[in-house]
């Protein structure tokens, strides 16, 4: 590899988070040589991982010679044995770092980070020489209109899912709005020292922001390591007086930049945080994001003259400066996928930090349930008596979360007014293969308000649909392109089911699917009434559709006999034009015109297939101006979302995800993923155990309520 003058990188820069390998004639990405001397690089085998999807070999570096380059992570005081190697040898230097969103938990936690920054020039808090960063800002072509318009996406994403560098932020009672807030820092932070600050720059913040606002309060923002007692910060108690208050609370910084009337800060990189929150903070170090005609410096940097918008800066520093890795499907990605993933792993962070009880759950689930519950306080507890659970919870500052199916007045008596209660059901992109087969689900639902097949009373289901009639452009986009993809990959909750048969439909008639339910289910006996069973469900659409082409659908589990809905064969054939034995649900729909449903999911996945959908019952997608409704009447509907609005709520604001490839939360796009590719984890028995607890299931099926 050839080595320019400056000893950087010739042909290995990474613009745009680029690995360093190209690709050989095979298509093969090639690889480059990474000498290390710290065994950070040698032990992080997630970042090495990184790396490697990069196209660097990470080695130790006894023959440097043999290396493309020196690592060097950032400038801690074990770094300058790397740099004095490249100095020596004429090795260039490739400098490592977090990228600007890292993880929920810091890196001290042991979570991986979510991108990097490779960088051959310098460093991007190091303002005593420029970095590819700077490099970008001074004179990179950043006009494009689609990189200004992901830019302007990727703001409001951070804004909307209040992302930050870290993300295990907990509430917290947040000061009035009107403040002002100075940012401190941790002492001896690399990026105050190269960012052109000292120690005396923070009194002369806290000062400067005094005078320029004699009638405000002033709120300082504790750095949450000096609030953990891991490090310690420039500002304490003896700061204080009649309006100067400190504020140690673990709350999102995005909640105290929209209270904020303005910012101070010095090198943090809160700062360009309060730049994307609409501020024009004043600086009193180098940060990258200084210098650029968006901040009021008070030590200008000579060298940058150009003039950029928040648009470009974010442009550089988030789009095109890191590396990015999707951790779930390991590969490099672009910031949206990365940002995508980071909100999930937030979410799921915040509703399970406070730690849960579980009733009304078998033990088959609870394995998965400690996989996808596990937060700040460990993995949930589990409970069978509703009295011991709730006692359980308060005891320890938990809340239960229960089966919705298995939630009884005793349970909600229990927990009264103090012991928060969740009901939790499986969600519709499910797996491939059946519940009463005893296949963890993929994604499952936690409502606090009720439950989305309960009509009978408020959830926050109803609620989100209701909320996604004004959902922003870039969250209709996503959604969008969401069922456009469970349609094209004929995704459904379940995904079983052979290849249906060609039919012979006589011509000018319509087919009308009619999809069987579990009698017993908790969405039959709460939302249907007077029709409630699958043979007066069929005899009603035979009379509606009397000349038209009937496929009657028995429920998976009713078929195999597991559980209750089984409709009499003299019955059926006096009734169905065809009976689609084990078939798939998305094949059948393909050939469909029209549904006609109680309250199965088979009508909201007919409404993403443009079906006309008949609801003799009140489910979740009924009562909106979306179907034709022949059953009770919901009030509370009074919204009109259109279809993209529906999928938002029911696909990605309603349910979590949980990835069983990677053991991490996800998005619903790598969920979909799995189903479509057929995964062995998501898909029909994948363990010995599974299959031979299913097996003894279905011949002890007349005691199917020991599992339900």
């Amino acid at each position: 590899m050839d080595e320019n003058p400056d000893g950087n990188l010739a042909d290995t820069q990474l613009h745009g988070g680029r690995g360093a390998g190209g690709r050989s004639a095979d298509g093969q990405l090639s690889r480059h040589r990474l000498g290390v001397y710290t065994l950070g690089f040698l032990n992080n085998r997630p970042l090495r991982r990184i790396l490697s999807l990069a196209g660097w070999e990470v080695v130790p570096g006894w023959r440097p010679g043999t290396c493309d380059a020196i690592g060097v992570w950032g400038r801690r005081p074990v770094s300058s044995r790397g740099l004095a190697v490249a100095r020596r040898t004429g090795v260039p230097v490739l400098n490592v770092e977090d990228a600007f969103l890292r993880s929920v938990r810091p890196g001290y936690a042991g979570e991986p980070p979510t991108g990097i920054i490779l960088d051959d020039l310098g460093l991007y808090f190091d303002a005593s020489q420029p970095s590819r960063l700077e490099e970008m800002l001074q004179s990179g072509d950043l006009s494009d209109p689609a990189l200004m318009a992901r830019a302007a996406a990727g703001i409001a994403f951070l804004r909307r899912h209040k992302l930050s560098k870290y993300n295990a932020w907990e509430p917290a009672d947040l000061p009035e709005p009107g403040f002002v807030l100075v940012i401190d820092q941790t002492r001896g932070d690399a990026s105050i020292r190269l960012g052109g600050a000292h120690e005396a720059d923070f009194a002369a913040m806290l000062s400067e922001a005094k005078a320029a606002h004699p009638d405000r309060r002033i709120v300082v923002r504790t750095h949450p390591e000096v609030s953990a007692a891991k490090k310690r910060g420039h500002f304490g108690t003896e700061d204080c007086d009649a309006r100067t208050e400190l504020f140690t609370a673990p709350a999102n910084p995005w909640d105290l930049l929209e209270r904020a009337e303005a910012v101070y800060c010095v090198t943090s990189q809160m700062g360009f945080e309060a730049l994307m929150a609409g501020h024009r903070p004043v600086v009193f170090g180098q940060p990258y994001y200084a210098g650029w005609g968006l901040t009021e410096d008070r030590k200008p940097l000579a060298r940058r003259t150009a003039r950029r918008s928040v648009e470009e800066v974010f442009a550089a520093a988030m789009l095109l400066y890191p590396t990015w890795v999707d951790p779930c499907r390991d590969r490099l990605c672009d910031f949206e996928e990365a940002a995508l993933q980071l909100a999930e792993a937030a979410r799921a962070w915040r509703e399970n930090a406070r730690g849960a009880v579980c009733v009304g759950m078998k033990p088959w689930k609870h394995a998965p349930m400690r996989a996808f519950l596990k937060g700040a306080k460990g993995v949930p507890r589990f409970e069978h008596d509703p009295e011991k659970a709730a006692a359980l919870a308060r005891a320890e500052g938990r809340e239960v979360i229960v089966w919705a199916g298995k939630e009884t007045p005793e349970l909600r008596a229990a927990c009264g007014d103090d012991v928060p209660l969740r009901r939790m059901e499986d969600g519709f992109l499910r797996s491939v293969g059946l519940g009463a087969q005893l296949l963890p689900a993929a994604s499952l639902v936690l409502d606090d308000e009720g439950i989305y097949f309960d009509p009978t009373r408020p959830s926050r289901m109803e609620r989100l649909i209701a909320e996604a009639c004004v959902i922003g452009a870039g969250e209709r986009a996503r959604a969008e392109a969401l069922l456009a993809r469970v349609v094209a990959a004929k995704v459904t909750k379940y995904n079983v089911g052979a290849e249906v048969p060609e039919l012979r439909v006589p011509a000018g008639k319509r087919v009308v699917l009619v999809p069987g339910q579990v009698e017993d289910d908790a969405s039959i006996r709460l939302g249907t009434g007077e029709v409630s069973t699958n043979l007066a469900l069929l005899r009603r659409a035979r009379a509606r559709f009397p000349d038209e082409y009937v496929i009657y659908k028995p429920h998976p589990d009713v078929e195999i006999g597991l559980r209750k809905g089984a409709i009499a064969e003299t019955d059926l054939a006096g009734l169905a034009d065809f009976v689609a034995r084990d078939m798939s649900a998305a094949d059948l729909m393909d050939r469909a015109d029209v549904i006609v449903t109680m309250t199965s999911l088979m009508g909201f996945e007919g409404l993403m297939r443009g079906l006309e959908v008949h609801c003799l019952g009140m489910p979740f997608y009924a009562g909106w101006g979306l179907t034709e409704d022949h059953g009770q009447v919901c009030d509370r509907r009074v919204a009109r979302p259109d279809l993209v609005a529906l999928v938002h709520a029911s696909l990605i604001t309603y349910p979590r995800y949980f990835d069983p490839v990677s053991g991490r939360a996800c998005s619903a796009e790598v969920i979909l993923d799995r189903l479509a590719e057929r995964v062995p984890q998501v898909s029909r028995n994948p363990l010995r155990r599974a299959r031979w607890l299913a097996a003894v299931q279905y011949r002890l099926r007349g005691f199917a309520h020991l599992w339900r």
